[in-house]
């Protein structure tokens, strides 16, 4: 940690990671559908994003090629469906459950990976798969004493694992972009995000409190724009090991929130679900290997 530019990226992690850890309880005290959640946090953060691109420069024609405009837009469509899914997630099933499924995405993408890029998987990934499958099946035994809405639990804990694989999705197709400044990519998907989701907003249903609005425009400017700007500055400077091993700080946040701010309790049983499926993401982000590799064999 000498580097002061790992230094500098390690704060910047910690930072966007706090941010994101706080995201559901903006989501939840704002009262509002999912899908007008998502839409307003579209025009802010796009509003942010463009200022920031506009300052360093981004905004040229020669990044705005017909292929990075379409991949752009194919990640817009699962990432901005995936705030949808996560969001209404968040009052079905709570956010600590919500999240600790949401966690589930680096399975997906590993397998998206195998499937798609022909990447090999480890004996190590598949072990650490099956034990975060023994943690979800943990988590959806029981429902979480508030938040869940009655009959709801199981629903939300499907909305979040969908969550997690159109996030997986947005991850795959934004590997084809290499080169192209994040910023930008970020910038595309939220704009398209708005277009899409504008015929289905429920306009009538907006924000009537300034309260609740201070909190969209909170979610909107500081834990999208400001917040992406953190993120990719962050990734840029750190090693994938280190970036791996701070994004764990969202997971721990949320669930801290979700206590403190609507006294979220959880059954044991769940919270040993939770704990497997972080163990389980921790280990496959961080390359822990729990199979011996044979001898003669690379790992990937």
């Amino acid at each position: 940690m000498a580097n002061p530019e790992i230094r500098r990226g390690a704060a910047e992690m910690a930072v966007a990671m706090l941010m994101s850890g706080t995201i559901g309880w903006l989501v939840v005290s704002s009262r509002q559908a999912p899908i007008n959640v998502a839409f307003l946090r579209c025009v802010l953060g796009g509003a942010t994003l463009a200022l920031v691109c506009a300052a360093l420069g981004l905004l040229r024609r020669s990044f705005f090629t017909p292929r990075m405009l379409l991949l752009a837009v194919l990640g817009g469509a699962a990432i901005v469906a995936n705030w949808v899914l996560l969001f209404a997630a968040y009052s079905r099933a709570s956010i600590s459950m919500a999240t600790a499924v949401y966690n589930t995405q680096p399975f997906m993408l590993v397998g998206l990976g195998a499937l798609l890029l022909r990447e090999r998987v480890t004996a190590s990934t598949v072990a650490w798969l099956a034990i975060a499958f023994v943690g979800l099946v943990c988590v959806v035994e029981v429902q979480p004493a508030v938040l869940a809405v009655p009959g709801e639990y199981l629903r939300g804990v499907a909305c979040a694992a969908g969550a997690a694989f159109l996030y997986a999705v947005s991850s795959i197709i934004t590997r084809y972009l290499k080169g192209t400044p994040p910023h930008l990519i970020a910038l595309v998907q939220v704009a398209f995000g708005a277009l899409a989701l504008a015929p289905f907003i429920h306009y009538a249903t907006l924000p009537a409190t300034p309260l609740h609005w201070a909190q969209i425009v909170t979610l909107g400017v500081v834990h999208t724009g400001i917040m992406y700007v953190l993120l990719y500055g962050a990734i840029q400077k750190l090693p994938t090991a280190m970036t791996g091993a701070l994004s764990f700080i969202y997971p721990v946040v949320a669930i801290l929130v979700d206590w403190l701010a609507f006294g979220q309790r959880l059954a044991w049983i769940q919270v040993a679900g939770a704990a497997l499926i972080l163990l389980a993401a921790a280990g496959v982000n961080l390359g822990w290997r729990i199979v011996p590799q044979r001898r003669g064999v690379r790992s990937a």
